[in-house]
């Protein structure tokens, strides 16, 4: 697709300025904690802004797309089933620790609440994943940049192929999340999160607003797929009946505690940002704020998925670089794409459909929202909507990158390779984790193009590594008996949990290797999905039982140690002068009360 003038001057603009943020914070970012932890002196709001921003990357706006137009409406219980309740939680009793230990990341709590050799196991699973995280970003950039054939002809000029296109986007947006994040580190990420969030509101209420037009409202959408896509809870009592393949127990179980509780509270990525709150209040308000804007994305992010495939197919011919098939490659993808709306089929590389093991030709819903943006916006706005979507892989690959460098330092290179180092030799090494994270993540880029949904490796990669992390935090901070010869056993042995479980089972019409199988095959899962969340079900349980098993034969640490991170030993803070309804538990109880609301609708 060819951009105008126009276009390109909105894109450049919004480049130009991330950098300069970049560029305006470095000589306020002289310190370690400076770079690390934004000095934590950062407004609540914000960080509320940067807190959702930064789970709001190329895996929020492309899998939650993606997601809805494979799965329908049931999607949107990765926020309210799979977000809220957990944001309440950590904001109400698990942020007081997180703060109040003046724990510098999620492994040196663990190191101070248990042990040195759990803390060093967290921060290279965490460590690792956060690089997987990025990559997933840095794919799906790519793979819109390739989709719209943005570089087409620049890459022309040069005499280069426009299959090139895809390397060169992962290296150019590789280079300006390195500029702003090496220049004014995890201030300069917070304070583009929350231009980013604006950006990615200002560029998908138009595309929403246009697309239900089209579809005649909600009630045409209802009207033009069956009763399953249009209610989160319709069918949910059999795995078989509804399309996210997933029934009550795995949902609520694998999603709603074991999955959203192992992110939300564990995860450093988005803890990193309300620990850079200027006050203990502050940082437990976080979440809370960032809750509300939460539970009404899935109107922007999942909506666009359900329009999609409720409006009338296109031609292969028609969607973005498809000219070249075959006719009869382009009927047997009319005929797939002929119940999927705008989702094309994914193709090999010399643009032939591929099928799954049952023959049925796999459609690559990672582009619905690239082809939902050339159906509808025209010149200009078409710019804004590349933009928003330029801003939310910068807010993922830029929060993963922060909080890689972040565990690096301190957790890693500090802990076990340089301990009495100068602090400007941290600061130094913050920056040099910063390049070498984003190399890495280059590789994990790679590794994602073997899925047709990011969102199903993106929950494959937090089954492995958060479900039972959240046992060893839940059992940690909730019961004083926990011990650190046990956390350690319990994470190794959910971990390993995860690894059999997945190796053991495969989704239907997938083949054994990247995907399951690779032990055998003892079970076949309804969906990508389904499997993910039993994988976390059984990473949590084995860890839980474990760490409890090994508590009950080791010895606990004395009470006095424990002060300030065991919630039975530590005083409550004062609430200061705020009213009844300011406090964190009323704020909490009121978005539970909203997100409440929303399920019930749309149940």
């Amino acid at each position: 697709m060819g951009l105008t003038s126009i276009d390109w001057l909105i894109m450049a603009v919004y480049s130009a300025f991330v950098i300069g943020i970049g560029v305006g914070l470095k000589r306020y970012t002289k310190t370690s904690s400076d770079f690390f932890l934004a000095g934590r002196s950062v407004p609540a709001w914000v960080c509320g802004l940067a807190f959702i921003s930064a789970n709001l990357g190329a895996q929020e706006v492309l899998g939650m797309a993606a997601s809805g137009a494979k799965y329908g409406i049931a999607t949107s219980h990765f926020y309210w089933i799979g977000a809220i309740p957990a944001m309440v939680f950590i904001g109400i009793f698990m942020m007081p620790f997180y703060y109040g230990s003046r724990a510098r990341s999620v492994p040196e709590y663990l190191r101070l609440r248990f042990d040195e050799k759990t803390r060093g196991l967290n921060a290279i699973s965490f460590a690792t994943m956060t690089i997987f995280s990025s990559g997933i970003s840095m794919y799906a950039m790519a793979k819109l940049i390739q989709t719209l054939h943005i570089l087409d002809a620049p890459l022309r000029a040069m005499g280069l192929p426009s299959s090139a296109s895809f390397h060169v986007s992962v290296v150019l947006s590789a280079l300006v999340v390195l500029a702003y994040v090496f220049l004014g580190g995890l201030t300069s990420a917070i304070y583009n999160e929350v231009l980013q969030f604006f950006l990615i509101v200002a560029g998908f209420l138009p595309l929403v607003l246009l697309g239900l037009r089209d579809a005649g409202g909600w009630s045409g959408i209802k009207a033009h797929l069956p009763p399953a896509y249009t209610h989160s809870w319709h069918g949910m009592a059999a795995a078989q009946t509804n399309p996210l393949g997933v029934e009550w127990l795995g949902l609520t179980m694998g999603l709603g505690f074991v999955l959203s509780f192992g992110y939300w509270c564990t995860d450093f990525l988005v803890v990193q940002r309300a620990m850079a709150a200027e006050s203990m209040m502050a940082a437990r308000r976080t979440p809370l704020i960032a809750a509300v804007p939460k539970m009404f994305f899935p109107f922007l992010v999942i909506l666009p998925g359900l329009i999609a495939i409720s409006l009338p197919a296109q031609r292969a011919s028609a969607l973005p670089g498809k000219s070249s098939w075959s006719a009869a490659d382009t009927t047997h993808a009319d005929a797939a794409i002929g119940t999927r709306g705008l989702i094309p089929p994914k193709t090999d590389d010399a643009g032939r459909p591929l099928v799954d093991a049952n023959g049925n030709v796999v459609l690559d819903y990672d582009l619905t929202i690239p082809n939902m943006l050339v159906h509808y916006f025209p010149t200009g706005i078409l710019g804004l909507g590349l933009t928003a979507l330029l801003a939310s892989f910068m807010s993922g690959m830029a929060g993963n990158v922060t909080a890689f460098n972040t565990v690096w330092t301190y957790d890693i290179y500090q802990a076990y390779l340089h301990k009495s180092a100068s602090d400007q030799h941290y600061l130094w090494m913050g920056r040099m984790a910063t390049v070498f994270g984003i190399a890495l993540s280059v590789g994990a880029a790679y590794a994602a193009t073997h899925y047709n949904n990011i969102m199903d490796f993106l929950q494959l990669v937090f089954a492995f590594v958060n479900a039972p992390l959240f046992a060893t935090f839940l059992l940690g901070m909730f019961w004083k008996r926990t011990t650190g010869h046990a956390a350690f056993a319990g994470l190794l042995a959910g971990t390993t949990a995860a690894a059999v479980h997945h190796g053991l089972t495969l989704p239907m019409g997938a083949t054994a290797g990247i995907k399951g199988g690779w032990l055998g095959i003892v079970h076949s899962y309804p969906s990508e999905m389904a499997q993910n969340f039993w994988t976390a079900i059984w990473a949590w349980s084995c860890c839980f039982v474990v760490t409890i098993l090994i508590s009950l034969l080791t010895t606990p640490r004395k009470d006095e140690e424990l002060v300030g991170l065991v919630y039975s030993l530590t005083r409550r803070a004062p609430e200061g002068d705020l009213h009844w309804y300011q406090t964190p538990a009323a704020l909490g109880v009121g978005v539970l009360g909203l997100a409440l609301i929303l399920n019930i609708v749309f149940r």
